[in-house]
């Protein structure tokens, strides 16, 4: 599992790129075998957007750069307390669960997982992910629990209280 990080100016957005991984994939045909490679990313502005990117080339830059820009086409912004995320979540996709906690002893994550939250700039957490150990399924339940985050303010407003009663309880 190779993890690179880079930097990306773009229209003076600052992105960290990160790899997750790049598989070879064969397929064989009548005249023999034909080869090619798949890559998985991570692209993130470090203040909570975030999105995953696939690509497949013949070449290996060539499926990272197709990753990369289609992870900058679908960045998507979570909400962030400080350096952590507000709440416990949990999240589903295929065979994996991964659980999502605030933390403050820094990234406390394995390989996939901890891309993502420093790609997003989540810098105290604690994850844990449960079936499955594949990076795309892993990243994609992490993801799916993110998307559960609410600020204080969201939740006052669905319960009809204000922010301070809220946070109080």
């Amino acid at each position: 599992m190779a993890q690179k990080q880079r930097r990306s100016e773009e229209q003076g957005n600052s992105l960290i790129e990160k790899m997750i991984s790049v598989n070879r994939v064969t397929k064989v045909v009548k005249g023999g075998r034909i080869l090619a490679f798949a890559a998985f990313v991570v692209v993130g502005d470090g203040d909570g957007a975030v999105a995953i990117g696939k690509g497949k080339a013949k070449e290996v830059p060539v499926a990272v750069q197709k990753a990369m820009d289609e992870a900058r086409r679908k960045l998507e912004k979570m909400p962030l307390n400080g350096d952590t995320i507000g709440h416990a979540v949990k999240g589903q996709h295929g065979a994996s669960q991964v659980i999502i906690m605030p933390g403050n002893n820094g990234v406390i994550a394995g390989g996939p997982l901890r891309a993502l939250f420093e790609a997003m700039g989540i810098r105290n957490v604690v994850a844990k992910s449960h079936g499955s150990t594949n990076p795309y399924n892993m990243v994609r339940a992490a993801l799916d629990a993110l998307r559960k985050l609410r600020t204080p303010s969201e939740i006052a407003a669905k319960r009809g209280k204000s922010v301070e009663e809220i946070l109080a309880a």
